[in-house]
């Protein structure tokens, strides 16, 4: 039997025919797509400057009731945690002691009364018996004199029983406003003094209520300055307005207005006061609460708004946003923020007019991708008066976006040196 051997170069040519073909089926697979990203176009827009400064309540009025005679209460004519008006009797001292004192008053005072007569009577015999050198002109000096004492004692009578009168009515205790009163102090039985001064209740008006909030003076700085270069307007100091967001994050749905703000800084905190007046009619406020007072100080015209899912955030807590440059490559761009307004973030520096800022999608790009930009579908902003944002909260989103950027960036990278590995491998073999 004869074996025929194939020629070796037959060989090697059928292997490459072999090894183009299989490169050339990989060389025309399909290229990936660009992926979608959703943007805005930042434009410069007016921005009021707010400031949010923590802040507590406190009463418009406060009364102390305080015992201004000595005596035994009575009885109470009020309801703890009621309305009472201005003259309104709270207590009821026993004035019998106060009465007895008034009526020893006015009994001297009618002795001295007829004393007076008397010296009047006498002094005016002696000015006639003293022209005919019937009396001596010592006597009749004398008689003047005795006058003069008796009409002081009169004055003195009346004063007592005017003392008299007023710490008589000082055994009707009233209130010296009007407003809501608070907890008795004393009960019937009980033994008040006006050397003590007494407490026995409170009476405050809540409507209008005080809102005293503290600014740093780096703050008030930082504005003055900024007034004075140009970037910020002032809308006036008549025209301030300040919001209050209470203890359960909801905004208060009156608006304040500014009374004064302290003229000197305090030396233990570096801080100032400023005072606001809101209106309260329905008592939500009540003196003691600890509220926000967002104080809207100017307005400035070169901000940018950025919706706060579009901003993310580094490992050094850098705030960054991905730009689509003319090109649509993607680009990071560090920015400055100074807060927030509803949905967005207000940046003052690091944004340009007509900038392309990537607020969806954030999660499919790396700096230098090419990608396809499209308008982005936001949500609606919430109802007026809802909840404000935990800026926490944003803060961390922020963070995990960037987080997962940065994962999605390593996993993608990691992905393509595996794909380019796989046919060196193949070719090697």
């Amino acid at each position: 039997m004869r074996v025929e051997r194939v020629p070796f170069r037959l060989i090697s040519v059928a292997t490459a025919a072999i090894v183009l073909a299989a490169c050339g089926q990989k060389q025309s697979a399909p290229p990936p797509q660009t992926p979608e990203v959703g943007i805005v176009t930042v434009q410069p827009t007016a921005v009021p400057v707010v400031s949010e400064l923590p802040g507590r309540t406190s009463a418009f009025l406060v009364a102390q009731v305080r015992a201004r005679v000595d005596g035994i209460v009575l009885r109470r004519e009020f309801t703890e945690g009621a309305v009472v008006k201005a003259g309104q009797r709270l207590y009821k001292i026993d004035p019998a002691p106060y009465i007895a004192a008034l009526n020893n008053a006015k009994a001297t005072l009618a002795k001295a009364q007829a004393n007076l007569v008397t010296q009047n009577a006498l002094v005016a015999r002696y000015k006639v018996l003293v022209q005919a050198n019937a009396v001596s002109k010592q006597d009749y000096d004398n008689a003047v004199a005795a006058q003069g004492q008796a009409a002081a004692d009169v004055a003195a009578g009346k004063a007592a029983v005017d003392t008299a009168q007023i710490n008589l009515g000082y055994t009707d205790v009233v209130s010296p406003v009007t407003g809501q009163v608070g907890i008795s102090q004393v009960t019937p039985g009980a033994y008040v003094q006006a050397s003590a001064a007494t407490l026995m209740s409170t009476v405050q008006q809540f409507d209008p209520m005080y809102v005293d909030v503290t600014q740093s003076s780096l703050e008030g700085l930082k504005l003055r300055r900024d007034i004075q270069e140009g970037r910020l307007k002032t809308t006036g100091p008549n025209a301030a307005k300040v919001s209050l967001v209470l203890e359960d994050g909801r905004v208060y749905s009156e608006k304040g207005k500014l009374q004064f703000t302290d003229i000197t800084v305090d030396q233990t905190t570096g801080s100032v006061t400023i005072r606001a007046l809101f209106p309260n009619a329905d008592r939500v406020l009540l003196p003691g609460m600890f509220v926000r007072a967002r104080i809207e100080e100017g307005i400035n015209n070169n901000a940018f708004l950025v919706p706060q899912i579009g901003v993310l955030h580094d490992q050094k807590g850098q705030a960054t946003v991905y730009l689509v440059g003319q090109d649509d490559k993607v680009k990071i761009q560090p920015i400055t923020t100074s807060g927030t307004q509803g949905q967005d973030w207000v940046v003052q520096a690091g944004l340009n007019a007509g900038d392309r800022v990537v607020v969806q999608g954030t999660d499919k790009v790396k700096p230098g991708a090419q990608v396809k930009p499209v308008p982005a579908q936001l949500p609606p902003p919430p109802a007026p008066g809802a909840p404000s944002a935990d800026m926490a909260t944003a803060s961390g989103n922020a963070n995990g976006a960037s987080a997962a950027s940065a994962a999605s960036g390593a996993n993608g990278a990691s992905g393509a040196n595996s794909a380019s590995a796989a046919p060196a491998a193949s070719a090697a073999q």
